[in-house]
């Protein structure tokens, strides 16, 4: 994975998926906390997704990076672009892994996922589907500065769409 770029946000790293680091990833998948990315998921199914975010980052050049803590190069979640076939538009995504809330970590990564987007990729404006039992993600799509645009579905389940703003200049 040599073309996917890693990002350094001051106190994180964006890095490139491994499949070395399925045993966060699958620890948080197969938690409650998964549950509105469609967990808990078993260990299989869990291994399935960090092969299929690999294969995302190579069909589309853009996926999910892993989010490490400088410091320790400790991996506390994900965040980036997601563009399955079937959905509507690409997608900006986070989540972190139990234990690493409150720190501010989701808002400084996804931030600096939205700004390779739209700066590297062209993406913008960016879409992102929040169940709305889901309020953190809400509160961190709303700080980023995402508005609520509709009331929605994706894969049959009900979703509100967050749109983000577009980019300075454009």
């Amino acid at each position: 994975m040599n073309d996917v770029p890693t990002i350094d946000t001051g106190r994180l790293l964006l890095c490139p998926p491994q499949e070395a680091e399925h045993q966060p990833l699958a620890v948080f998948l197969g938690g409650e906390r998964s549950e509105f990315i469609g967990g808990p998921e078993s260990l299989w199914t869990a291994w399935r997704d960090c092969m299929a975010n690999i294969g995302h980052w190579h069909l589309h050049g853009f996926g999910l990076w892993t989010i490490k803590l400088k410091s320790n190069q400790q991996a506390i979640g994900r965040t980036g672009i997601l563009n399955p076939s079937m959905w509507r538009e690409p997608e900006l995504g986070w989540h972190l892994f139990d234990g690493h809330e409150g720190h501010g970590y989701a808002y400084e990564a996804t931030l600096a996922a939205r700004t390779h987007a739209y700066d590297q990729l062209k993406l913008a404006p960016l879409a992102s589907y929040i169940e709305s039992q889901n309020t953190r993600s809400i509160a961190l799509a709303e700080r980023l500065g995402a508005k609520f645009e509709a009331d929605t579905t994706l894969m049959g389940q009900p979703v509100q769409l967050y749109r983000h703003p577009k980019p300075e200049g454009a």
